[in-house]
């Protein structure tokens, strides 16, 4: 039986059912919930037409103007992506995390998490996409086998050897290409085209956290939410405190 979490909030509440196939995610939300860890803390991160986001413990009684986005326990989750199956659409519950270039493992944050709400999409918005997901498959599989070649690019550079880094450069091109045409160019299902131009959510965001959950009642709550009026750092001017109880 799937393990459902109530999001009580000063806005009414959201009942999430949590995803099996991502145990790790769901084994922690539980635990926190059950020790009150997010108890009386904020959705301090709030974008209209994207998402909103809370698990900050440090937005408890945060007074207004406080830098809030940085908190959560000593520790992160290992990505858990089960992609294409749970991607980002519209109620989708998803874990934070640090960006790439400082996390290029993409684990999740301890205690961070966002409800997506995002926006309804053309198919000729999804291709242009599709052509953006595969630019960047390439780019961060040139990047690996340069990674694994950088002593050697580094030598070479020393001794100003162009025609070697030329021909080093036109190798791993080609193994970019073998292993992007073997990895297969990236696409959206058709469940995922059907829902990105009818429901909404966020396709951009896909195969880059983990979706580890979402709602199954209450997304009248979530749109009331990213409706709110936000400051500059896009926290409610209102307080939206929350209380997560497991079911």
């Amino acid at each position: 039986m799937a393990t459902k979490v109530i999001i009580k909030t000063t806005k009414g509440d959201i009942r999430v059912r949590l995803y099996d196939e991502t145990p790790k995610h769901r084994d922690n939300f539980i635990k926190l919930a059950k020790e009150g860890y997010f108890d009386g803390t904020l959705f301090h991160r709030v974008i209209k037409d994207f998402m909103i986001q809370g698990g900050d413990p440090d937005s408890k009684d945060a007074p207004k103007g406080k830098r809030l986005g940085t908190g959560g326990p000593d520790y992160t989750i290992p990505a858990e992506f089960v992609y294409p199956q749970y991607f980002h659409k519209r109620g989708a519950l998803s874990a934070a995390r640090l960006g790439d270039e400082v996390n290029p493992e993409r684990e999740s944050s301890g205690s961070q998490f966002y409800i997506v709400w995002g926006k309804t999409f053309k198919e000729s918005e999804l291709k242009q996409m599709e052509k953006q997901m595969a630019m960047q498959q390439e780019q961060q599989v040139f990047q690996s086998l340069a990674t694994a070649h950088r002593n050697e690019i580094m030598d070479m550079r020393r001794n100003r050897d162009r025609n070697g880094l030329m021909q080093l450069q036109d190798k791993l091109v080609d193994e970019t290409k073998a292993k992007c045409k073997e990895m297969g160019k990236p696409t959206f299902t058709p469940e995922q085209v059907e829902t990105y131009t009818t429901v909404g959510g966020t396709p951009f965001l896909d195969n880059q956290y983990t979706v580890f959950g979402e709602v199954e009642e209450g997304l009248d709550v979530v749109e009331a939410i990213q409706n709110c009026k936000t400051s500059r750092d896009d926290r409610p001017e209102e307080d939206i405190k929350m209380t997560v109880v497991v079911e």
